[in-house]
């Protein structure tokens, strides 16, 4: 056993007994006295193994494991984080990193351009989505590992990196000097208008920056006349609870609650209010949410429920109602423990069960019939009131004011779709080689262009190519969907990954049916 691990288990006992022998109760006492002879057992087990094992044990790894045993025993979403696994958590939740900015993939044994991230290196250098890079610093990046990938081409702001790309359309690779520089990692997936009144913003995560990212999307979307606002959390698992608050706080002109938090230690039980001054109700709002939509994402939409902000379409939410504090350990790794509930502003704890274990914890969402299920457990549920006297209920996630079901697709088209060779993405680029000089304007492609039968059969014939079976009988009944899928592709081709959302979101038929409900949701404006 390393010394920095025997150094977290000493720690850990001297924590333990530190926050229990204080107290002078005898029940607390003998509990004391109980953690200190379980430890006792785990140090004789420990050395039991360590001398008569029959292969050399790696402690390290060993140790790892009763830590997450450990914590699982807690709920499911107490954790402790290996230290390698740190600096990407943190990377992502607090916004940055250095390096040239690209989202990547391996295609064909290379580094193949999805996309370069709006105002990083790479797109200043001129990097374009199905560019393949073949070296880097004169060496062949041929069947090159994701790791090795962060390895080359991040590093400290400044400093520069010599890149070989090749383009579909050039017959000849060329160099390109790229410097690396800071790049944000933005909460804000895509903000765009859909129509001339209807604003969308999709938001991926709760991170360091997320409040101000949702302020400068409104105010852009409110300068080019947004009335009407579809706010996309679907799939968004949480984050900062501080975030959250904040962008609620930007939806709501009242004084209220927005979310509350009560813990065992008293500084776990805070109370979060709305700044009037900063709400604002110039726009009706549908926020729209799924299964995946956790913790921080049932926070805002919690609110904007039980205080009649809006409405909340999709389907149940996760039903995460636990708040997480981080602790750093001595050997760089980290413990995430739950210190509290909290509760929406009408007092609804919307935290689901997990008594049955993690894996059914999570085995629970992939049900088919899961709204079924949720709606037969309501008469049971808490029942609560929003401010206008909406009956509402706590105890599984935040039921939608509009159910919408989310579109199933056959398991042919899910499979190509999906594949790891990226089709749909190499077609669509190369399809954009071919129209790039035809199309000057997204509004233009998104009106006039579409995927015709020709394209379609070559498509999957580019598909066929590549060795795949996949039922055509299944397929042909998501044909459209594949003409909207394959026409977002190539418009992120032509004009970046928020091209694609435009188009794909055109096509999505949960944001169709919101679209229909901006009355309902314009009724609980306070103005007329």
């Amino acid at each position: 056993m390393s010394k920095k691990k025997k150094l977290i288990v000493s720690s850990f006992i001297l924590i333990l007994l530190g926050t229990s022998l204080p107290f002078v109760g005898p029940s607390l006492y003998s509990k004391a006295t109980n953690i200190y002879e379980k430890i006792q057992i785990l140090n004789q087990v420990i050395a039991l193994i360590n001398e008569n094992y029959v292969e050399k044990v790696d402690w390290d790894d060993v140790l790892d494991g009763a830590f997450h045993g450990l914590l699982e025993k807690l709920d499911p979403h107490s954790a402790y984080i290996p230290k390698e696994r740190i600096e990407s958590i943190n990377e992502v939740f607090h916004g940055k990193f250095n390096g040239i900015g690209i989202e990547f993939d391996i295609l064909g044994g290379y580094i193949t351009v999805i996309s370069p991230i709006v105002g990083s290196p790479s797109d200043r250098a001129g990097l374009q989505p199905g560019d393949q890079i073949i070296e880097i610093e004169g060496i062949s990046a041929y069947k090159i590992t994701k790791d090795e990938v962060f390895k080359k081409l991040r590093g400290r702001k400044g400093t520069k990196v010599n890149i070989t790309v090749r383009r579909r359309r050039l017959e000849k690779p060329f160099p390109v000097e790229i410097i690396r520089d800071e790049i944000p990692i933005r909460s804000v997936t895509v903000s765009f208008m859909i129509d001339d009144e209807t604003g969308y913003i999709r938001l991926s995560r709760f991170s360091s920056t997320t409040g101000k990212e949702v302020r400068t999307s409104m105010e852009s979307l409110l300068s080019e006349g947004m009335t009407q606002l579809i706010f996309d959390l679907r799939t968004n698992s949480g984050g900062y609870l501080s975030q959250a608050v904040e962008v609620v706080d930007q939806f709501i002109t009242t004084e209220d609650t927005l979310v509350y938090t009560l813990g065992r230690r008293p500084d776990t039980r805070e109370v979060y209010l709305a700044n009037p001054q900063v709400g604002n109700e110039d726009f009706a709002l549908i926020i729209l949410v799924n299964r995946w939509s956790a913790s921080a994402s049932e926070i805002v939409s919690g609110a904007v429920q039980d205080l009649d902000r809006g409405i909340i379409a999709g389907e149940t939410t996760f039903g995460k109602g636990l708040v997480q504090r981080q602790w750093m350990l001595n050997d760089g790794s980290a413990l995430r423990v739950t210190i509290s509930r909290y509760y929406t502003p009408s007092g609804r704890l919307i935290q689901r069960p997990y008594q049955n274990g993690t894996s059914a914890y999570y085995h629970e969402l992939t049900d088919e019939n899961r709204e079924a299920i949720l709606d037969s457990l309501m008469e049971s549920a808490p029942a609560y009131t929003t401010k206008s006297g909406r009956v509402v209920h706590g105890g599984g996630g935040i039921k939608p004011d509009l159910y919408i079901s989310q579109s199933k697709y056959t398991t042919a088209t899910s499979r190509i779709i999906g594949h790891s060779n990226r089709f749909t993405f190499n077609w669509g680029n190369d399809k954009a080689s071919e129209l790039r000089d035809k199309w000057s304007t997204l509004a233009e492609f998104k009106t006039e262009f579409q995927i015709t039968d020709n394209m379609l059969e070559d498509f999957f014939g580019y598909v066929r190519d590549s060795n795949i079976e996949f039922d055509m009988e299944e397929v042909e009944r998501d044909l459209d969907y594949l003409r909207n899928y394959l026409k977002a592709e190539i418009a992120g081709s032509l004009w970046g990954r928020q091209a694609f959302f435009q188009v794909h979101v055109a096509g999505d038929n949960q944001v169709k049916v919101a679209m229909e409900s901006f009355d309902e949701a314009r009724a609980f404006l306070h103005h007329p």
